[in-house]
């Protein structure tokens, strides 16, 4: 199944059925199915049930009346997609929902037929069953019968079947007396393993198995298949695809209901187990959230950038030409490993889109940077400067980033010589008059268009950071900051000899692992 978008929303399934104060049946386990599967639920509710794990206390029905104006008042707001009907406690309240449903005709209606307490009580007096049998025979695409239920729609005496075999038996009987596709559900039999099957009107098996899991937690399972194999066949568009994803759910959420440890009877089983494991819990932060946050982390390095002699002597246009050119020298260096990075950042992008603007920045650093940097250095002067060691610490952190692989940690590493140089730049353009020595530099850095491919690269850095794990995200802040205290450290040295390396416990190789 797809994720949901503004084209495409969410199946919306309503949920018609009795309540449970302890979550793991009737509407409260719909809802949660119905989420837990990739759906929007609603709710009306037929019956008001005191019960909890051990049993029913009482049960409160609604006037039929009430009943309907809770289904008008969702059918007249919103477009349903499927509807999952659940327990109806008497004869009248069937009819009021199956007069609904002939109404409205749902594109997709499951009915899960609740007849029959796990007592092996009956719950429905003879003219409900009937009433309920009209229902499903005139407006149901799939009934989801236990064992004992599928007996008493099979109307075969009330006789359970005892073996898969009889269960098939009474599934194909249904099928072709209703005229409904009917899943059977094989979990009341004894084995190692849980036998379900989808039967057509026309006599075909689809047949389902799973190890059976050893645990009383079944609360609700009833209802929680039915809401999700509702839901599903919205997604999928098919019903064996939708029961078979549904049961695989279920069999998984039973699985994890022993660790919700709720009641003291027999315990829900845990909707949300899978996705809980897969996915956790922690919100996913935006893009704009996690890039706005490293920037500001780095707001005292980025002021002590602003408090360079370097730097406030390239704003006023006073940096001896000397200091200037050495740091040209070293910065055209630099811009040839810094290309490499760009190159291996294209060669491990996820999308052509990624992988085409690391290539492009890659080809700018060359071709565009370079190209400035030659108007300040001869040709034959261009890379002749022995590298120093602020330079050798930054380029060494870039490569060791390239050579671990990681294609969020690596294009965090690069960001800040984007976001670095266009935040400097920007603000010592209006510095650049034409009797400016610099002034080629400042335009340069200051310049819409670099601040126009800075802001994509912030983009996709960001987009990769809100989209990865919480590990790999903090990886990537630390080589963020590692790069942006480069920068400062890279500013500094033509001005100071002795602030030009990083010191080992805060090395590249240590930050950025």
């Amino acid at each position: 199944m797809t994720a949901p978008t503004a084209s495409t929303p969410p199946p919306r399934v309503l949920s018609i059925a009795g309540t449970d104060p302890t979550g793991g049946a009737g509407v409260q386990a719909d809802l949660k199915s119905i989420a837990a599967n990739g759906g929007y639920g609603l709710c009306v509710v037929t019956a008001l049930v005191a019960q909890n794990t051990q049993g029913v206390r009482s049960v409160h029905r609604p006037p039929e009346s009430f009943l309907r104006e809770q289904l008008d008042a969702v059918s007249d707001d919103v477009v349903l997609d499927a509807v999952k009907v659940g327990m109806l406690a008497d004869a009248g309240l069937v009819r009021t929902v199956h007069d609904w449903l002939v109404e409205h005709r749902p594109p997709v209606v499951v009915v899960d037929p609740v007849m029959v307490a796990t007592s092996g009580d009956r719950l429905l007096d003879e003219d409900a069953v009937e009433a309920l049998l009209d229902l499903v025979r005139e407006v149901a695409d799939l009934v989801t019968p236990n064992v004992p239920e599928l007996a008493v729609l099979a109307g075969d005496g009330g006789a359970v079947a005892a073996d898969w075999d009889g269960v098939l038996a009474q599934a194909r009987s249904v099928a072709a007396d209703l005229g409904v596709r009917v899943l059977a559900k094989g979990g009341h039999l004894d084995g190692d393993r849980v036998r379900d099957a989808l039967v057509t009107p026309d006599g075909t098996v689809v047949q389902l198995e799973a190890p059976r899991v050893d645990t009383p937690h079944t609360h609700g399972t009833g209802c929680s298949l039915s809401s999700a194999v509702a839901t599903l066949r919205v997604s999928h568009g098919d019903w064996p695809t939708a029961c078979r994803e549904a049961t695989r759910w279920l069999h998984e959420s039973v699985a994890g209901g022993a660790a919700l440890r709720v009641g003291q009877g027999r315990g829900p089983v845990s909707h949300f187990a899978g996705l809980w494991s897969r996915g956790g819990v922690a919100t996913t932060p935006s893009p704009a959230e996690v890039t706005d946050g490293w920037w500001a982390d780095t707001a005292a390095t980025r002021a002590a950038i602003d408090a360079l002699p370097f730097v406030r002597d390239l704003a006023d246009g006073s940096l001896d030409r000397d200091v200037f050119d050495h740091y040209v020298g070293q910065d055209a260096l630099y811009l040839l490993d810094f290309a490499r990075a760009l190159a291996a950042a294209s060669h491990l992008a996820p999308t052509p889109a990624e992988q085409a603007f690391w290539a492009g920045a890659a080809q700018d650093a060359v071709a565009t940077e370079l190209a400035l940097h030659g108007s300040f250095l001869p040709p034959a002067d261009l890379f002749g400067a022995a590298p120093g060691a602020a330079l050798t610490a930054y380029t060494d952190h870039l490569l060791a980033t390239v050579a671990r692989g990681s294609y969020p940690v690596l294009v965090a590493a690069l960001l800040p010589c984007f976001w670095v140089y266009t935040d400097v730049g920007q603000r010592l353009l209006p510095h650049a008059h034409d009797e400016h020595p610099y002034a080629a530099w400042l335009r340069t850095y200051g310049d819409e268009g670099f601040a126009e491919v800075t802001a994509e690269a912030v983009g996709i850095v960001g987009r990769t950071a809100a989209a990865t794990t919480p590990a790999v995200r903090a990886r990537m802040q630390r080589a963020f900051a590692t790069s942006t205290e480069h920068e400062r450290r890279f500013f500094a040295a033509p001005c100071d000899a002795s602030d030009d390396v990083l010191r080992p416990d805060a090395s590249a190789d240590t930050m950025s692992r």
